[in-house]
């Protein structure tokens, strides 16, 4: 499904991911781990068009998209939910939803988006006036993953979903994580939790100093002491 190959990223002189390769099978979930400052937001951001490229090649299907504006990535399937949120406060819960659809024009497919959104997260379909602002972290975190549903993606990118959560949010979180790869979700998850991380994901790389350090299959990575010790801190 997405294939990132020899990504290099630099802010003016500070090169930031040397040469990133990895891909996201289709119908996978797949985590990027590392500790902080490792480059894994700007590896998100490279593939959705927020930061250029100087090198590499982002293929979503087979279609290039490394070098093409945000808007174009979006409507060629990949969509982010942004670290932190970033709802817009003073907008109710609905307009929020609604503005992950501003590059469609299929109206009758947005309003059965718009419900599947609100079947997931019911609590949304009840708050659904309520400005985006006044919600809980928990639910401020449903309306960035309905937003980014509302696009209609192919593949999902995630970054640090369970950051700032309560334990118990976290694990719903999870579940609509889960459910969403049940209806055939490709979902890239970015993540410093390393439980979140092995509860949804079946393939992890771990990011460090700009490049993949290691990857395998997410329950022996993430098991792994040594892994967890000189790559993630822990």
């Amino acid at each position: 499904m997405l294939a990132v190959q020899h990504l290099k990223v630099a802010y003016g002189p500070t090169e930031v991911l040397r040469d990133v390769s990895f891909d996201v099978p289709e119908g996978k979930i797949v985590a990027l781990l590392g500790g902080n400052g490792s480059g894994k937001t700007t590896v998100l951001n490279a593939l959705t068009g927020l930061v250029r490229p100087r090198a590499g090649s982002v293929r979503l299907k087979g279609e290039e998209c490394a070098g093409k504006r945000p808007d174009e990535i979006i409507r060629a399937g990949i969509a982010q939910v942004p670290q932190g949120r970033d709802v817009w406060p003073s907008m109710t819960v609905a307009e929020n939803l609604e503005l992950g659809a501003v590059t469609r024009r299929d109206r009758a497919a947005i309003a059965e988006d718009l419900e599947a959104v609100y079947d997931l997260f019911p609590q949304l379909r009840e708050k659904r006036k309520r400005r985006a602002g006044s919600l809980s972290g928990g639910e401020q975190q449903m309306v960035a993953i309905g937003r980014a549903l509302m696009t209609r993606p192919r593949c999902l990118l995630m970054d640090e979903p369970s950051a700032g959560l309560a334990p118990a949010v976290v694990g719903d979180m999870v579940d609509a994580v889960l459910e969403l790869n049940r209806r055939n979700l490709t979902i890239l998850i970015v993540e410093q939790n390393v439980g979140v991380a092995a509860a949804v994901a079946e393939y992890a790389h771990v990011l460090q100093n700009g490049e993949i350090a290691v990857s395998g299959p997410a329950d022996g990575l993430l098991d792994d002491p040594a892994v967890l010790r000189s790559y993630l801190g822990r």
